[in-house]
C-alpha cells in the first residue's frame, strides 16, 4: 500500500491554478493592454466529443461524434485607463457597428489569436493552448456608490473555433498568424541524410 512519501513523490507539489498567463491578439489592428498581468481570471479551454447511438441488433454502438469547443472567458480587472475595455469595444464595434448593421474590417479580421499558459512554480510554461476566438460578449461593469475597497472588472467570452496545444500532434504548433509563431518541423534527434553530392546532418532544434 502506498505511503505518504509515495503520494509526496508522484504529486510533486501539484499544479497552482494561480500561476498562468493570458495573451490575445486579433487582427482587427487593436491592440490589448499588458493581458499578462490585468487578466485577473480565466479557463484552460474546453472540448466535446460528443457520442450517438447506431443500433445494432438490439444493442446500441457508441460512435464518436464530431469534436465542438467551449466557450472561452476572459475577466479583466479594469485599468485606470479603460485600454483593455476600449479595446474590446473597439474590436467588436469593428465587427459589428453600434448604430448601423455594418463591418468595417474584411471577415477574416473578425477573428484572433488567444493563448492560454498553465506556468510551473519556477515560472516556465507547463502547457500552452493558442485558440482561434471570436468576441462574442463584453459584460456590463456594475457600479454602485456604496460598493468600498474593490476596484472594476469585466467579463468577455470568446467563441473558440479551434484551439491547439504546443507541442501534441503535427496540428499543435502556433496558430498561423499569431505573434511569436513560426512554421515547419523541430527536430529532436539529429539526423544523418545521405546522397550521392555529400553528407547532411541535422542537429536537434533545428527548423526546416
Amino acid at each position: 500500500m502506498a505511503n505518504i512519501n509515495d503520494f509526496k513523490a508522484t504529486f510533486a507539489g501539484g499544479v497552482r491554478p494561480n500561476l498562468f498567463r493570458v495573451n490575445i491578439y486579433n487582427t482587427a489592428g487593436i491592440q490589448l493592454y499588458k493581458t499578462e498581468m490585468l487578466v485577473k481570471a480565466t479557463s484552460l479551454p474546453g472540448q466535446t466529443v460528443p457520442a450517438f447511438d447506431v443500433p445494432y441488433r438490439g444493442r446500441q454502438l457508441k460512435v464518436a461524434g464530431d469534436r465542438t469547443f467551449d466557450d472561452w472567458t476572459v475577466t479583466f480587472l479594469n485599468d485606470a485607463g479603460w485600454q483593455n475595455r476600449n479595446a474590446m469595444e473597439r474590436w467588436m464595434q469593428s465587427i459589428s457597428a453600434f448604430s448601423q448593421n455594418v463591418s468595417s474590417i474584411p471577415f477574416s479580421n473578425h477573428y484572433g489569436t488567444a493563448i492560454a499558459t498553465q506556468l510551473t512554480r519556477g515560472g516556465t510554461p507547463l502547457r500552452t493552448y493558442r485558440m482561434d476566438v471570436l468576441p462574442t460578449a463584453l459584460n456590463a461593469i456594475e457600479v454602485d456608490s456604496s460598493t468600498n475597497d474593490s476596484v472594476e472588472e469585466f467579463e468577455v467570452t470568446f467563441a473558440v473555433n479551434y484551439f491547439t496545444i504546443d507541442g501534441l500532434g503535427t496540428d499543435a504548433g502556433a496558430v498561423s498568424g499569431s505573434p511569436g509563431s513560426s512554421g515547419g518541423t523541430s527536430v529532436s534527434g539529429s539526423i544523418a541524410i545521405t546522397n550521392e553530392i555529400g553528407n547532411l546532418t541535422i542537429a536537434a532544434g533545428t527548423i526546416l
